[in-house]
């Protein structure tokens, strides 16, 4: 429930469609459904600006089913992350008119007439290993509000390929750096450009780079100023917040 629904039903008592008691029944629901399992957050959005996401590795695919059901009940969209086959095809059972995304494991339902998304958000990704979480980064962001571009495999090992897009780079609001391997890619980025970048070190890599640790300890060490690293493969969390930090931009009209 958000700030729009609130609205609506008090313009409900007040035009008179719409009983205190019944009002009270659905604020009732507030701020959280005990589902037994899970303690869902309806309250969420009225503070944070978006529903609940449904984050789906360690969960059964009934579980989640369930809770992205009554996520609808309260909201007109839903972002569920890391969901296998056999909780995305459930899911799509359920609510036929949900879009998976095989590569980032990610299930959407938007509303039948979404906002144009707003400012501009950049997901750059350094190789096409990369795209899973590059992909998880740029769905969320958009299902934050945010008009998202993407640019795909620009990776250190060929730079040209990178700066033939200068320009883009800095025309967005936010660039999300998604990179493996030795993770430089965001400092190059970060030493181009005067606006956030957020960058996402990814599991991909051999040997020494002992599961995304080593692009992780580089971004940390990053010498470009402007460049805030979030944990290994969470695309979500850089997603999350390149929206926010996109949704402040001056050029945006609040």
């Amino acid at each position: 429930m958000d700030q729009t629904r609130i609205r609506e039903l008090l313009e409900a008592i007040q035009g008179g469609s719409l009983g205190v008691e019944e009002v009270l029944r659905q604020l009732q629901r507030m701020p959280f459904d005990d589902l037994g399992h899970t303690l869902l957050d309806t309250h969420r959005e009225l503070r944070c600006g978006h529903p609940e996401v449904i984050y789906a590795a360690g969960k059964t695919a009934a579980q989640v089913v369930e809770i992205a059901v009554r996520v609808l009940d309260h909201h007109d969209r839903l972002l569920v992350t890391r969901a296998g086959e056999e909780t995305a095809q459930a899911l799509h059972e359920a609510v036929p008119r949900a879009c998976v995304h095989p590569l980032s494991r990610c299930v959407t339902v938007v509303p039948q007439e979404p906002p144009p998304g707003v400012g501009r958000v950049l997901v750059v990704s350094a190789g096409t290993s990369d795209g899973p979480v590059a992909e998880e980064a740029a769905i969320t962001a958009r299902m934050h509000g945010a008009h998202v571009e993407e640019l795909r495999d620009v990776g250190v090992a060929g730079l040209h390929r990178l700066l033939a897009h200068t320009e883009r780079l800095r025309e967005a609001s936010v660039i999300v750096v998604v990179a493996g391997m030795e993770g430089a890619l965001p400092s190059v980025v970060g030493g181009l450009v005067d606006r956030p970048v957020i960058a996402v070190p990814t599991s991909v890599g051999y040997g020494a780079s002992l599961g995304g640790l080593a692009a992780l300890l580089a971004m940390l060490n990053s010498c470009a100023a402007g460049v805030t690293v979030v944990n290994i493969d969470n695309g979500f969390g850089a997603g999350c917040a390149a929206a926010r930090i996109n949704a402040l931009s001056p050029e945006i009209d609040r």
